[in-house]
């Protein structure tokens, strides 16, 4: 039996922005093969992010498009589901219940971090960002990877539990447990609300 690890919250800093991983309608409409069906996740989403322009938080949005046939190639082969993730594509559109608002930014990633291969952590480190809190799909994999990544940005990193979601449950129950032991705190969103 191993010993478990001290951890302890790291907070929320001075200067947080609002993460939105892959809340596309490829990942959102269940009728994707990528998909599922996240309406509960979306609407608390959608409140997060009034809350960050009300705030003035900055907010961005990820969506994975894959515009070379070299592009990641190895991911695509272990999901060929992602091939379908293409410029023309309808699965691309972030999902339409969110209220994207025109000072929100819209990153292009092809890996599963919103930070590798993409100017993600340096634009938040022009904007003096401290805090990234992070909402979005899916926990175990995306979500978990971009948490990760922000972390090792030197952010502070805040996982939504009720604005993540995964296909699998106990994926998404490990994977929370896991990054609030290890990565980032773990926090529902009247939390945020109330900051």
């Amino acid at each position: 039996m191993s010993a478990q690890l001290q951890s302890q919250s790291t907070g929320i800093g001075k200067r947080p922005c609002l993460l939105v991983v892959d809340a596309t309608r490829g990942f959102t409409d269940p009728s994707s093969p990528l998909g599922a069906d996240y309406s509960s996740e979306l609407a608390v989403i959608a409140d997060l992010m009034r809350h960050a322009n009300i705030r003035s938080w900055p907010c961005y949005l990820s969506t994975v498009i894959y515009r070379e046939e070299a592009t990641a190639s190895v991911f695509r082969t272990k999901l060929p589901a992602l091939n379908g993730l293409t410029p023309d594509s309808e699965w691309i559109a972030i999902d339409p219940s969110l209220p994207v608002l025109d000072n929100n930014v819209i990153i292009e990633k092809s890996y599963a971090s919103a930070f590798f291969a993409t100017d993600l952590g340096q634009c938040l480190k022009t904007l003096n960002v401290d805090t990234v809190i992070v909402t979005g799909f899916t926990t175990s994999g995306c979500v978990r990877a971009s948490a990760v990544d922000a972390l090792q940005w030197n952010f502070k990193v805040v996982v939504v539990q009720d604005a993540v979601g995964d296909r699998n449950d106990q994926a998404h129950e490990a994977n929370l447990q896991d990054l609030g032991l290890k990565y980032a705190d773990v926090v529902g969103s009247e939390e945020i609300s109330r900051i």
